[in-house]
């Protein structure tokens, strides 16, 4: 353990001392590899630590946190003393008992990347970037790295608790450019688990993950720019789940929930989705890269049913939203390291497969647009207000997918956009990223099936 037990007893006590009525403690050491080729060449390998502490007090929904990379007796104590003086004045001696848990892991690492050999780790990588450079003239430049993340934390609270997780990530990211007649475009892919190495020996290839950064590059290039209007719209698997994950899913954490910041707020048992749409965040799915087996505040996970037939059935909800809302935590509080307070927090959302076949969801589209692979965006959370980009684009034309388009954007409101998917596919994948909220940068897996959204504003040129 990073921290003893009778070290963590001794803190939650001192942090306690003014009459909070809960104290923790979140210790985390992670190790960060990484490998970046560009113009043919290792171009950067980089290490770091990050290593320290947070403490946090609460009484009712008031809360104080502070952090430290001072990991010595005195240097924690003295953090307990700084947050429990800021909380309040005051007398109150407590004893603390702590219970020590053992975390069973969904995720067993075979081979830790940050114990793998640097040598190794460019073979792969080269192997990505070769493929993706190679797989087409037109192909100018490359961009790959190999990243590696070995989290460790304990988690220490006033009601007992008392454990130590270990987080191992690995993901590959590749960015490939391409250029004809004057014009260049990119395209992108990063595939990520929540393993080791063995990751390209079971889940991913080096050199498929290279060839679809350039496919989607090439295709670009050819395309047109799309037109603007409202239209029906079929949005593919995989990384198309950014639009519930952005558009809805925030929305559904206790952090704007609880202060009335949500568009979602108070519609727990309603109807808010169309009756084909069903949300899941789960954060145990084995190896998947959100998962995690207990959050950032020792939380034990569990798989939660965002929607349920279009029904809202359940928010995301950490501690503290837990104590504004009358709720119990649902193992949702993460953070990005221990410099953050946590917040609920999404892992891995999605849409579930339904009923309807995919090649019938193309047919169904007299004149639309098929959103391959989305983008980046933004969104309001207060009105669900969201506006992404579509990656790669085609043009739909009497039930049959046509030409290539660039430049659309998806525009709309969550609220509406889940009203208005009308038809659901049966080919549900995952896409991996990164989110950032208030408590920093966690790892996501967003996902769904191919599906319809009978009519949406589409940007593009009139």
């Amino acid at each position: 353990m990073m921290l003893s037990k009778e070290l963590c007893e001794r803190v939650l006590a001192r942090a306690l001392c003014t009459g909070g009525d809960y104290a923790e403690i979140f210790a985390e050491r992670t190790l960060s590899g990484s490998l970046y080729m560009v113009n043919s060449c290792l171009e950067e390998i980089s290490d770091s630590v990050n290593s320290g502490a947070g403490i946090r007090v609460m009484l009712g929904t008031r809360t104080v946190y502070g952090t430290t990379t001072e990991l010595t007796e005195s240097g924690l104590l003295a953090l307990a003393d700084q947050v429990a003086s800021a909380l309040g004045e005051g007398t109150a001696p407590i004893s603390i008992c702590l219970t020590p848990e053992k975390v069973i892991s969904r995720s067993p690492v075979v081979r830790i990347s940050s114990e793998v050999p640097k040598a190794e780790k460019l073979e792969v990588l080269k192997r990505c970037y070769f493929a993706a450079k190679e797989s087409d003239g037109r192909i100018t430049q490359v961009k790959a790295r190999l990243l590696d993340v070995d989290r460790n934390i304990l988690v220490a609270n006033s009601e007992g608790r008392y454990l130590q997780d270990r987080q191992v990530r690995t993901r590959l990211a590749c960015t490939s450019i391409g250029e004809d007649k004057g014009v260049t475009e990119s395209g992108f892919y990063g595939p990520g688990r929540r393993m080791g190495m063995e990751m390209f020996e079971k889940e991913v290839s080096p050199e498929g993950c290279g060839k679809e950064a350039s496919r989607v590059a090439i295709a670009r290039l050819g395309a047109s720019f799309c037109p603007a209007g409202q239209m029906t719209v079929a949005i593919e698997n995989g990384f198309g789940g950014v639009i519930f994950h952005e558009a809805c899913g925030h929305s559904l954490e206790s952090d704007s929930v609880a202060t009335g910041t949500s568009q979602m707020a108070g519609k727990l048992g309603q109807q808010i989705a169309n009756v084909k749409v069903t949300a899941v965040d789960d954060p145990t799915i084995p190896h998947a890269w959100g998962s995690i087996d207990v959050d950032d505040e020792g939380t034990p996970t569990r798989p939660i049913v965002l929607i349920e037939k279009g029904i809202l059935k359940s928010y995301m909800v950490d501690r503290l939203g837990g104590r504004r809302m009358g709720m119990p935590s649902t193992g949702s509080g993460r953070r990005q390291n221990f410099t953050y307070e946590p917040s609920s927090r999404m892992t891995n959302t999605y849409i579930e497969n339904g009923e309807d076949r995919n090649e019938d969801i193309i047919a169904s589209i007299e004149n639309g647009l098929y959103a391959a692979k989305m983008g980046g965006g933004s969104v309001n959370p207060i009105t669900g207000a969201f506006n992404f980009g579509v990656e790669e684009g085609y043009l739909v034309k009497n039930g049959k997918i046509t030409e290539c388009v660039k430049g659309a954007s998806l525009i709309g409101t969550g609220s509406q956009v889940l009203m208005d998917i009308d038809m659901v596919g049966q080919n549900r994948f995952h896409g991996q990223g990164m989110c950032g909220s208030v408590s920093g940068s966690v790892p996501n897996e967003v996902g769904q099936p191919l599906i319809r959204i009978s009519s949406i504003t589409v940007g593009g040129r009139s």
